[in-house]
């Protein structure tokens, strides 16, 4: 299974306001710079999350975006799949409506790898991303106020 351009970016713009949530909120145009991404490609990745809740927008001369949630409260997993749809490997994890289903043993791997991305992705936290990040760039870090 391969995360879309959607997705990944999604994961890092998500990470900039983690890493920014102390300090308010943040223009998509700081975050397009800081990252070396579209700011209308950024525009077309806000927008679902900010529909399904996970980022506030605010208009106005301090306008920008925030998380909803503190970082800890929000899951790559979540992040992903509102970008992304299903983290199923096939469709048939999901819609088992096969007329092999009931006795296809390739179907056992794919709901396994499922349970195991799901475990990986929905136990990584904005948070943690945050706190690795500070961890690896401490420089970059520390003008964020980063609390991990």
């Amino acid at each position: 299974m391969k995360i879309s351009t959607r997705g990944r970016y999604g994961i890092r713009l998500m990470l900039a306001l983690a890493l920014n949530y102390n300090n308010g909120t943040i223009p998509l145009k700081t975050i397009a710079k800081d990252q070396g991404i579209s700011e209308k490609y950024l525009e077309q990745i806000i927008n679902p999350l900010t529909k399904s809740g996970l980022v506030k927008s605010f208009r106005g001369a301090q306008g920008g975006y925030i998380l909803t949630n503190p970082p800890e409260a929000t899951t790559v997993g979540e992040i992903l799949r509102v970008l992304e749809g299903s983290l199923s490997p096939v469709d048939c994890v999901d819609h088992p409506n096969c007329a092999n289903s009931d006795h296809c043993v390739s179907l056992s791997i794919w709901k396994k790898m499922k349970v195991a991305l799901d475990e990986v992705v929905d136990n990584i936290t904005l948070a943690d991303m945050a706190a690795e990040y500070a961890e690896k760039n401490p420089d970059v870090a520390a003008k964020f106020r980063c609390n991990g």
